[in-house]
């Protein structure tokens, strides 16, 4: 398999799988896709700069992803409209499309909000 074909494949993928790849990877290999700091400094800091960087990755922003909607679509529905604003053309398709986000870039609380609401309806929201 050549470099081109696998980057024709990442290419394929949508936000959510390419996020979870690289999770994947950065697990698999102990990695981190953060960017070094001291990469222009002398070897010797490297080392040094590695351990700062740790705290800085510290999450502020979540996603609620709808991972399964569960028995009651229509209410899932209705909830989604509630929370996100959107129409219900648009809401139906998060619903039908999921693993899908809800919402992105929110506090923890408010992500912890949107799946307690979901699972009042019976749907299993991730926060990521």
């Amino acid at each position: 398999m050549s470099v081109d074909s696998i980057i024709a494949e990442i290419e394929q993928l949508n936000v959510l799988d390419l996020v979870q790849l690289t999770k994947a990877l950065q697990e698999k290999w102990g990695v981190s896709a953060a960017p070094v700091a001291a990469a222009a400094g002398p070897a010797a800091a490297a080392p040094e700069a590695a351990p700062a960087a740790a705290p800085v990755e510290e999450q502020t922003e979540f996603d609620a992803v709808l991972s399964e909607v569960g028995p009651n679509k229509i209410n899932v529905i209705k909830v989604v409209r509630e929370l996100t604003g959107l129409g219900l053309k648009e809401a139906k398709a998060v619903v039908d499309e999921a693993p899908k986000p809800i919402k992105e870039g929110v506090s923890r609380e408010e992500a912890e909000k949107v799946a307690e609401k979901m699972a009042e309806v019976g749907a299993k929201v991730t926060i990521k």
